[in-house]
């Protein structure tokens, strides 16, 4: 059974239960070099997992945006980077689908190829502009010249780049005011990658630069116009949160299995015992527990939400985004202490679990600008 033939969400997480045991057993060595898990993605398409998002009206599954982030918690359970990543291209599917943002016969083009294993994902960070959340204005520049856009600029944190069939690349048109994203399939010549990515976490995103020189694309994969810094609210973001608690589940997990076997010859029994260990996992359970609760209360929302009042829930999100991932810090925080110093060994997955985390507070949307919305979001109901 694939993931198309599995109609339930209860289906597809017994699948995934198989693939994330397997992504488990290689997530160490993968990100102790430093590499990309080629062999994970490759199971990912196999089983149909990366068409999921794909609309019911060219073929696909387009499942629930709670689905998606019941799902991507659990792959992120076994491999935090594996998920992460692909939560990328799931998300963008998903957004496209959603909004109706680009022509019909482009999208149909592109999920027919997704269909087939293709991969897409957005490049808009760039070395002076920071986050795209921020508002800065792309560097990367296009220009129309007989009949075609010519694009050429360089950004940053391109995940998935080492096997990306698609990117959606901002830019700003020359000589306007204008900013919008082109589609850029990576056979066209002048697409090149630059092995960057060089973080302590999520070593296994492949988030390396993309390079793009004199890159030609036909006028109609100007796919769509609009203002830095001002996009309409995105419910498929929520597969970022999703992806930390899965993290912090798998650490929960760890840690408590070790607590129930490790037994010093100064007592009787395991560290279970001690109260101090079991205060310690109440706390994780409870921290978990109010993080999923908020997660998917707002994945509902958004599902059930009309075009109009998904327009509004850009609280919501961002205040779901930084409950999950503090939430998250703190579970690893005190899986660690339970386990004490074999944490900090290289071969203990805490330690990864730790650094892995820690990437979600640079995740859009940041913690600051989430406070900020909110803050001003309580001054207009007050008046």
């Amino acid at each position: 059974m694939d993931f198309q033939q599995a109609g339930t969400l209860e289906e597809r997480l017994k699948l995934l239960d198989n693939l994330s045991e397997r992504f488990r057993s290689r997530a160490g060595d993968i990100d102790e070099a430093g590499s990309f898990p080629y062999v994970n993605f490759a199971e990912l398409k196999q089983s149909g997992y990366t068409a999921l998002t794909v609309p019911r009206k060219f073929g696909g599954e387009e499942i629930s945006l709670y689905e998606m982030v019941r799902l991507q918690e659990k792959l992120a359970e076994g491999d935090g980077s594996t998920a992460l990543s692909i939560g990328w291209h799931l998300g963008i599917t998903k957004n496209l689908a959603e909004k109706n943002i680009w022509e019909e016969d482009i999208f149909r083009s592109v999920c027919e190829e997704i269909k087939k294993g293709a991969l897409l994902n957005g490049a808009a960070t760039e070395p002076q502009t920071g986050s795209p959340t921020r508002g800065g204005r792309p560097q990367t520049s296009a220009v129309q010249a007989g009949g075609q856009w010519i694009v050429n600029g360089r950004k940053t944190f391109t995940t998935l780049s080492p096997i990306l069939d698609f990117f959606i690349v901002s830019a700003t048109i020359e000589d306007t005011e204008e900013v919008g994203n082109f589609l850029i399939p990576r056979s066209v010549a002048g697409v090149e990658i630059e092995e960057t990515w060089d973080s302590i976490a999520m070593r296994g995103t492949g988030s390396h630069d993309l390079i793009l020189k004199d890159v030609k694309v036909p006028k109609k994969h100007f796919v769509e116009k609009f203002k830095p810094g001002k996009k309409q609210a995105s419910g498929w973001l929520l597969h970022i949160p999703a992806c930390y608690l899965g993290i912090a589940q798998a650490a929960k997990s760890f840690a408590l299995n070790f607590a129930m076997e490790y037994s010093p010859n100064t007592m009787e029994g395991t560290i279970i015992d001690f109260p101090s260990v079991r205060q310690k996992v109440g706390e994780m359970e409870y921290e978990l527990m109010k993080a999923r609760y908020f997660l998917y209360s707002v994945a509902r929302q958004w599902d059930d939400g009309s075009d109009q009042e998904r327009l509004l829930m850009n609280p919501e999100l961002g205040a779901a985004k930084m409950a999950c991932t503090n939430a998250a810090i703190s579970v690893i925080d005190l899986a660690m202490r339970i386990v004490g110093a074999r944490s900090l060994s290289v071969k203990n997955p805490l330690q990864r679990y730790y650094r892995d985390v820690r990437a979600g507070l640079h995740n859009p949307p940041m913690d600051d600008m989430t406070i900020e919305l909110l803050a001003k979001t309580s001054v207009f109901n007050q008046r």
